[in-house]
């Protein structure tokens, strides 16, 4: 009987049998690593169609968590899922303010979503940060207002939400008016894993 493959070894050979299925389909050096470990993290290949990517992302995105950057999700799921320990160790940590109960209750009184105000939250840190949203659109919507507004300048903007109300439209705009570096899986697939994994692939090459 043979011993069992070790955690390192699973995804080292997930990784081969990626490029392999993957063909003679040639992906940007630069964004290669990234598109993989979201093909991995979800077992669909549309990714390597529909992730986006503005001139530089990764390369800006890298260089802002090794100045450490904090990271913004919207999900608790996305927060969970991302390395953290490596984040710590550059000096960032992550953020979702989603849960807080001030939160909730702002929204409930203002009659938006606890999306919208916990980019508002998020504005107001007093650090650059990435934000990773794989899940509501109206987070991206709320973050396009206030880099209009001139109230924020994310570092880099992970626009990943899944579903079928506003979604598609939350994305296009981040990407018609580039305000910032993104990183946006266009249609509607996306989600919180999916945030966690471009996240993770950031990390994964400071750290290797």
């Amino acid at each position: 009987m043979s011993e069992p493959m070790k955690p390192m070894e699973i995804e080292q050979r997930s990784f081969a049998i990626i490029t392999e299925l993957l063909g003679d389909r040639v992906l940007a050096p630069e964004n290669e690593l990234v598109i993989k470990r979201v093909i991995h993290t979800t077992a669909d290949f549309d990714y390597a169609d529909n992730l986006t990517f503005s001139e530089h992302a990764v390369q800006k995105g890298i260089a802002a968590l090794k100045s450490g950057c904090d990271i913004v999700t919207d999900t608790q799921m996305a927060k969970a899922g991302i390395n953290k320990t490596i984040l710590a160790s550059l000096g960032g940590e992550v953020h979702c303010f989603m849960s807080d109960p001030d939160v909730a209750q702002e929204a409930k009184s203002c009659g938006v979503t606890r999306a919208f105000v916990s980019m508002e939250r998020a504005a107001m840190l007093q650090k650059p940060c990435i934000f990773a949203i794989g899940n509501a659109p109206t987070a991206l919507l709320s973050l396009e207002q206030l880099m209009e507004e001139g109230k924020a300048a994310p570092a880099l903007i992970i626009g990943v939400p899944v579903g079928f109300v506003n979604v598609e439209i939350s994305k296009e705009r981040i990407i018609e008016k580039a305000r910032a570096p993104y990183i946006v899986a266009r249609g509607r697939k996306g989600g919180s894993n999916v945030a966690a994994a471009i996240c993770n692939a950031l990390l994964y090459q400071i750290w290797r």
